[in-house]
Formats: structure tokens, C-alpha cells, sequence
């Protein structure tokens, strides 16, 4: 991997505006290659971190839900006014799109979900796990995050090869605030709003977490489907593969 190759693929089309939403643990850093190498190509991209994430840590707090967090993505819209979006939502980070896609729907040109949880109105992330899993993290947060949060898991849970790249992203995850896994996200419409959707799931591994998400993504009626035969953190080791299915999209 290398910044260079993330930001060699050729740009297909007229420029597009992209925003990046993260999953948990995570930040808007994340994206640093893919948004160079969308950047390149002559697209605009924004990478927004989600309160009590990334560099907005310090504002960690229990009153942190999932609308903190949608409403963080679509006061980025309004900030910038933004039109015309290929909106993407990795792992958690699916959370959020799908919030800001029901409310912003005429902003919205296309959504991508990167091996992203999918939720229907009412559903909070934890009732998107599968049986157990939701209440071994609520264990794990009251344990080591003071309940108050998710604690970052440690880096077998996190499948790309060791080396400079997993150490940085390692170096840069923090604690998730656990009032956005419990809180439900309140729709008007299904999931999607009625736009066209991408959803790329990530199989070499499949994470156990994603699974149901994935078999709703596969059962929705005129979504795209397509797998990658990739980690579910694949943007740290291999930005140009992303790279490469953003700027494919519509």
C-alpha cells in the first residue's frame, strides 16, 4: 500500500462530492488515503468525525446518541451546502448515512454502504448484532469504559496484516460512546429513502457483526450488492481498492 497507489486510478467521469462517515473507534482520519486519492481525481471530499471521536475525543460524554451523530453529518451539509452527494457510511458509520439520507433525501445523490450496518426505523445498533454480541459489549463498556463507552477492542480484533499501517490505525482509535449503540434511529422512510444504493460487503474476513446487515442489504429490493474479498478495515492497508469502488459509483 502506498499513497501513490491510492491515488493513481483513473477519474471516471465528471467530479463528484463525496462525504465519508466512519465507523466505530474511529474518525474522520481515517480516510486520509481514499480521500486523497478521490481528491486526485478531482473530486471534492469531506470526512466529518463524529463527536467523542478521532480528534473530538475530549467530548466523549453518556448524552452522546445516534441523532448526535446524524445531526453532525447533516450540519455538515448545511455548513458547506452540499448538493448532489455520493454519501458513504462504513461499518457503524451506516448508521448515521442512513439518518442523514432520510432527512437530506433531495441532497442525496447515491448512497454506499462499506460493510455498514443498515437500520430501519427504530432499530438501535445493538439490535443490528447478532444474538450475544450486543450484551457482551454493554459488559465490556460498564467493565473498562466507566459506562460510558465502548472500549477499543484490542488488534486481533481488527484482521489486517501487522505493520506501519495497523500501528497507525491502532495509535488512533479511542473509545466509542455507548449511548449511540442503544439510542434508535427514527425514520420516515426505509432505509435507503428511495435512492439508489451500493452495498459492498467485505468477506476475507466477514465480520460476525455486519452479517445481518448484509443479508438485509441482499434482500432489499433494487439495491446494488456486490462483495470484495477484503478485510473489513480495508482502508488502512489497501485505500486504492476503495478508492477504486467510490469512484465507480453513479
Amino acid at each position: 500500500m502506498s499513497r501513490g497507489d491510492a491515488q493513481a486510478q483513473a477519474a471516471p467521469g465528471a467530479p463528484k462530492t463525496y462525504v465519508l462517515v466512519h465507523g466505530a473507534y474511529g474518525g474522520g482520519w481515517i480516510w486520509r488515503d481514499i480521500a486523497a486519492g478521490l481528491r486526485q481525481q478531482g473530486h471534492r471530499v469531506f470526512t466529518p468525525t463524529q463527536t467523542g471521536l478521532g480528534e473530538r475525543s475530549h467530548l466523549l460524554s453518556r448524552q452522546i446518541t445516534v441523532d448526535t451523530h446524524i445531526e453532525d453529518v447533516a450540519s455538515l451539509f448545511a455548513m458547506e451546502d452540499l448538493r448532489d452527494v455520493v454519501l458513504v457510511g462504513h461499518s457503524y458509520g451506516g448508521m448515521a448515512v442512513t439518518g442523514v439520507a432520510d432527512r437530506l433525501t433531495d441532497r442525496v445523490r447515491h448512497i454506499v454502504y462499506l460493510d455498514a450496518l443498515i437500520p430501519e426505523n427504530g432499530d438501535t445498533a445493538f439490535a443490528l448484532l447478532p444474538a450475544g454480541m450486543a450484551e457482551a459489549r454493554r459488559k465490556a463498556a460498564l467493565e473498562q469504559g466507566a459506562g460510558v463507552a465502548l472500549p477499543v477492542p484490542g488488534p486481533d480484533a481488527f484482521p489486517i496484516p501487522a505493520g506501519p499501517a495497523k500501528d497507525w490505525f491502532m495509535q488512533r482509535l479511542r473509545p466509542h460512546p455507548i449511548g449511540t449503540y442503544e439510542s434508535p434511529v427514527r425514520l420516515a422512510k426505509p432505509a435507503g429513502a428511495g435512492l439508489p444504493v451500493t452495498y459492498v460487503a467485505y468477506t476475507s474476513p466477514a465480520l460476525a457483526s455486519i452479517e445481518p446487515s448484509r443479508q438485509r442489504a441482499r434482500a432489499k429490493a433494487g439495491w446494488h450488492y456486490r462483495e470484495l474479498a477484503v478485510p473489513h478495515d480495508v482502508e488502512v492497508p489497501n485505500p486504492e481498492k476503495v478508492v477504486e469502488v467510490l469512484s465507480g459509483v453513479g
